[in-house]
C-alpha cells in the first residue's frame, strides 16, 4: 500500500520524466501533460529500484490485468467496467496508490466476489502487484498506472463505484506542500459522485494533521456521512491487513486513524468544469 513520501525540501518539485515523456523506468508518463498550465499534483515519481521480474510483468502481464488510460480513443465516453472484467458484473472496488499491493492483493484474495481496480503511478509497484495477481490467478482485478485523479474523471462514470479506499496518502506535512495534498474539497466531490448511493470511502492515515484535514474536507463534504460520526474514527476493519510499518509504528506508540463515509442520497452540487 502507498508508505509516506517525503516532498523535497524546496517547493520546486520535478515530475520524474524524462523530456521525450518517459519516467525512470523508460515507461509513459503516468498523467496527462497540458501545454502552458502547471498542475498541482499529490504525488512526485521516485527512482525506486525496478527490477528484471517487475520489467517481465509489464512486457507479459500487463495485456491481462493492465488497463491503458484512453479516455479520447471512446470520445470521452467513461469506461464499461462490466466490459473491463469480461462481462462478469459485480460490484466494484477502487484502491487509489496501492503502493506494492499489499492491501489489493489481500482484498482480492478474502474477497473475490467483488471486482477491483487498483490505480497506482509508480511502476515497481504494479510490476510487483502483476506477479502477485498472476501467481493467485486473479482475474477479477485490472490496474491502471495513471494519476487517480485523472482516472476518475474520464474513465469511471458517476455512481459506478461499490467502495473507494485511499491508504495512507503522502500527508505533504509541510505546510507550504499542504496543497499538494490528495484529500481536497474538490476531490471529496468527485468521489462522491462516483460512488453509489450506500457506497463507502475509506481513508487511512497515521500523521493525527492529515486525519483532521481529512475531517476538515470529508465531513464538510455533500453526499458523505462520516459512519463513527463527526471528525470520529473506527478500528482497523478486517478487509484492511495492518502493514509492518504499522505494526512498529503502534509499538512506538504512533497512532492510525481509519476514516468511514457513506454515500448518501443526498443531492450532490453540479461538478466544476475542472472536475
Amino acid at each position: 500500500m502507498t508508505g509516506t513520501i517525503h516532498a523535497p525540501e524546496d517547493d520546486t518539485l520535478h515530475d520524474g520524466m524524462s523530456d521525450d515523456g518517459l519516467d525512470a523506468q523508460g515507461l509513459h508518463k503516468p498523467f496527462t501533460i497540458t501545454p502552458g498550465q502547471r498542475q498541482i499534483r499529490s504525488f512526485v515519481l521516485r527512482q525506486g529500484r525496478f527490477t528484471e521480474a517487475q520489467q517481465r510483468a509489464f512486457d507479459t502481464l500487463w495485456p491481462r490485468f493492465g488497463v491503458d488510460y484512453a479516455p479520447d480513443e471512446r470520445g470521452g465516453a467513461p469506461r464499461d467496467l462490466d466490459a473491463l472484467f469480461a462481462a462478469r458484473p459485480a460490484p466494484v472496488v477502487l484502491e487509489i496508490g496501492f503502493g506494492n499491493g499489499e492491501a489489493l492483493r489481500f482484498a482480492a484474495r478474502q474477497d473475490p466476489s467483488r471486482n477491483y481496480i487498483g490505480v497506482e503511478v509508480h511502476a515497481p509497484g504494479v510490476g510487483r502487484l502483476l506477479n502477485w495477481l498472476a501467481e493467485d490467478g486473479s482475474d477479477h482485478v485490472r490496474l491502471f498506472r495513471h494519476d487517480a485523479v485523472e482516472v476518475l474523471e474520464r474513465e469511471i462514470a458517476d455512481g459506478a463505484l461499490d467502495e473507494v479506499r485511499i491508504y495512507f496518502p503522502d500527508p505533504w506535512h509541510k505546510k507550504r506542500h499542504n496543497k499538494r495534498r490528495l484529500v481536497q474539497p474538490a476531490f471529496a466531490a468527485l468521489l462522491a459522485r462516483k460512488l453509489r448511493t450506500g457506497g463507502r470511502l475509506h481513508l487511512a492515515t497515521d500523521w493525527a494533521d492529515y486525519a483532521e484535514h481529512m475531517w476538515d474536507v470529508l465531513d464538510a463534504a455533500p453526499g458523505l456521512r462520516n459512519v463513527a460520526g463527526p471528525r470520529g474514527a473506527v478500528p482497523r476493519p478486517d478487509w484492511r491487513p495492518q502493514t509492518h510499518f504499522e505494526t512498529r509504528g503502534q509499538k512506538l506508540g504512533h497512532g492510525v486513524w481509519d476514516l468511514l463515509y457513506t454515500r448518501t442520497d443526498a443531492p450532490l452540487p453540479a461538478p466544476d468544469v475542472h472536475d
